[in-house]
Formats: structure tokens, sequence, C-alpha cells
């Protein structure tokens, strides 16, 4: 568990890895990069299953304003852990914005779980199906 936090929201699994930093439209949360899979599917609100972060420093600043603007995921689920990435949340909590649980996970244990299922992530950093 890279940040801490309770949260539920339906799973959205990418299909590879993305750079928030001109992958997602913070004002949106849409994903905006032509060249990715998921091109166009909105991350608000979702469980998000990444296999990881393609890294530009500009993820945590991409992150911060996610949470700031309200378009960020309910929580973020990675195979491949990111700082970058959990440190956007950590600046958002220290600047009294909201916050989103980071952990990472075998994505694997979501095998067999379909897209849009409700998931509830525990502050002790289960991964529950509801």
């Amino acid at each position: 568990m890279l940040i801490p936090g309770n949260a539920e929201g339906g799973l959205l699994r990418l299909q590879a890895p993305i750079s928030l930093w001109g992958g997602v439209d913070p004002g949106s949360g849409v994903v905006i990069d032509p060249r990715h899979p998921d091109h166009g599917a909105s991350i608000t609100g979702t469980v998000l299953a990444m296999p990881g972060a393609i890294g530009s420093s500009s993820s945590s600043a991409i992150m911060l304003e996610l949470l700031r603007e309200g378009t960020a995921p309910a929580a973020v689920l990675m195979a491949h852990s990111d700082a970058i990435l959990a440190l956007g949340v950590v600046v958002s909590i220290e600047l009294g914005y909201p916050a989103c649980p980071v952990l990472e996970v075998e994505l694997s244990a979501l095998d067999g779980v379909p897209e849009g299922a409700l998931l509830r992530i525990t502050s002790e950093g289960q991964v529950l199906r509801l």
C-alpha cells in the first residue's frame, strides 16, 4: 500500500501503461492519448487498475489536478508502483484536497472480475468485490 484509504468504484482495467501527462485530461478525467488502447475512457470515480505508469515527473502534478478537479479515480491499483504518481496524492493531502488510495497489487488477482464490477478498497489494503 503506497497511500492508504477507503474507496469504492467500478473496475477500469487499462490495457497498457499510461503517462498521465499528455495521456489524461485532468479537467475531464478522460484518456486523451490517441495512441492509448483505452483512448476515450473516463477514469473518474473508478478503481483504476493499471499495469504501470510511463514516467514523467509531471504525473504527480496531473494526479494532483485530477484530485483537485474531482476527476480522479477513486483508487489506483498498479502492477508496478510509481512513487511519482503517489507523490501527487501526498501533495493533495497536504494541500487539503481529496485523496485516493494507491496500492501495488498483482493485477492477475483481478482475472475473472468483469469490467465495471464494483470494488471496495479498505484502509488495510484489501481489494473486495461487492
